[in-house]
């Protein structure tokens, strides 16, 4: 505080150890720690008051300099209805288009027919490695200057399928001829970390493998020149997801560094499948609005939100709408792109920050340790942990201590969803052979709506 500033000579300054005495002369004989202070499941104890004093050292986080971009997501089935799609929802506030292509045979100047060129980020996301399609992604995008990103993330395959695209050596063979001849993009490698925390992975847990999942790339590719995409999950702890992100940041350019990579990562974040339900299903635009605000700012790039039905309609133009205008006021209504990093100088959420990226640090030294993030996929380590930490975080919901307001809290009975879904929201059982156990994404309120739905007459 400046002391020599007229507004504040009145007022003294009070050390973190004189609130702590008045709080507990105020308790009356009840223990501070027991009564005042929680711990996360990540092992940080949050206090009821935060202080300068607390923070070692103060943490420069990294944020990108340009406001968020909204992001619509499309799945390419149809070129022609995808184009047309994208045209309007780009006309109705959407910033940035993220197409999903499953097939390498759809023709790219179709799909970007009269679409705009200035100020749209094109990201294609391609659950394949194709160096010719790739190629001809490059080619189009450098012939029409258009703002492109590749989606290429092999090691995201193996954890959420159990398989390589082919293996891990022509996997990594293709990734490293499109990484080489693609300098002119905005990138071709990407993370997606969303599996993690749709999982059940505690945010340390997240953290680690978002960054060992990274070093893998690292270690793996040629010199990468071009930023790297990180897809990431935002769950509804509030102040706990702003620093997730913020120490995010801090992490990867730790990293990058030590490879000479100078280049910040660029983040998407989408609100968490995890704590979305069937039931009452507008609390969830309540629940991504708030995790979108998470989002925003712990300084992602861009957001892609969920819409309030994704669980169970198909894509729909309501659907779609609703979720981009929360953004719109988001980003129009309620200014949150006009401050670059507001979270810093929190007390509390620089405190978060600190302990989340040095928790995550210290397990992801243990994963390196142990031979690397894709050797403990092998081996099925990432799987059991994860599987430990989202077996406490089902515990929680079942006792009622993880509350899901509409769903285990305040339940409307005369809520009918049998009717209504066109979509099947539950976990999809597919015994197959594959190399490692994939990663499974489940959602905290499965086992109650599977026995509602069974209640319904």
């Amino acid at each position: 505080m400046n002391t020599n500033n007229p507004l504040f000579s009145e007022f003294e300054n009070i050390s973190s150890k004189q609130w702590k005495q008045q709080i507990q002369y105020e308790l009356k004989g009840e223990d501070y720690n027991d009564t005042l202070v929680w711990e996360s499941p990540e092992g940080i104890k949050v206090k009821p008051f935060y202080h300068n004093d607390d923070l070692e050292t103060r943490l420069h986080s990294i944020t990108p300099k340009n406001a968020f971009a909204i992001v619509q997501n499309i799945f390419v089935h149809d070129v022609k209805l995808s184009n047309l799609r994208a045209i309007d929802t780009l006309n109705r506030g959407a910033e940035s288009i993220r197409f999903t292509i499953e097939k390498d045979s759809i023709s790219i100047e179709d799909l970007m027919q009269n679409l705009p060129i200035e100020k749209v980020t094109y990201y294609f996301h391609l659950p394949f490695i194709s160096v010719d399609f790739a190629t001809i992604i490059q080619n189009y995008a450098k012939k029409n200057k258009i703002n492109c990103t590749i989606l290429l993330d092999p090691i995201g395959q193996l954890t959420k399928d159990g398989n390589w695209f082919e293996s891990l050596d022509k996997d990594f063979e293709k990734l490293n001829t499109v990484t080489t001849s693609s300098l002119a993009l905005g990138g071709v490698v990407s993370v997606n970390a969303s599996i993690y925390q749709n999982a059940g992975a505690t945010m340390v847990q997240q953290l680690a493998y978002s960054l060992a999942h990274t070093n893998e790339y690292f270690n793996r590719l040629n010199k990468i020149q071009q930023p790297i995409t990180i897809e990431i999950s935002v769950g509804t702890n509030y102040f706990f997801e702003i620093a997730k992100l913020r120490a995010l940041r801090t992490l990867f350019a730790t990293l990058a560094k030590e490879y000479d990579h100078n280049l910040d990562c660029m983040i998407i974040a989408t609100p968490t499948k995890r704590n979305k339900t069937i039931y009452d299903y507008n609390i969830n635009m309540l629940r991504t609005t708030t995790e979108c605000m998470s989002a925003i700012l712990g300084g992602t790039n861009a957001v892609a939100n969920l819409p309030y039905d994704a669980l169970y309609h198909k894509d729909n133009e309501f659907g779609d709408r609703i979720a981009r205008n929360q953004l719109l006021i988001l980003k129009h209504e309620s200014f949150f792109d006009k401050v670059n990093n507001p979270a810093d100088g929190a007390y509390y959420i620089e405190s978060l920050t600190e302990q989340l990226a040095e928790k995550a640090l210290t397990l992801f030294k243990e994963i390196e340790a142990n031979g690397g993030f894709i050797t403990q996929l092998i081996e099925g380590t990432i799987q059991r942990k994860i599987g430990e930490s989202a077996k406490k975080e089902q515990d929680l919901m079942d006792s009622g201590k993880e509350v899901l307001l509409g769903t285990n809290k305040y339940p409307n009975k005369n809520d009918r969803m049998k009717n209504d879904l066109e979509l099947y929201p539950f976990l999809k059982q597919n015994p197959r052979k594959t190399l490692i156990t994939p990663i499974i994404e489940k959602r905290l309120a499965e086992k109650l709506e599977q026995e509602r739905l069974s209640q319904e007459k």
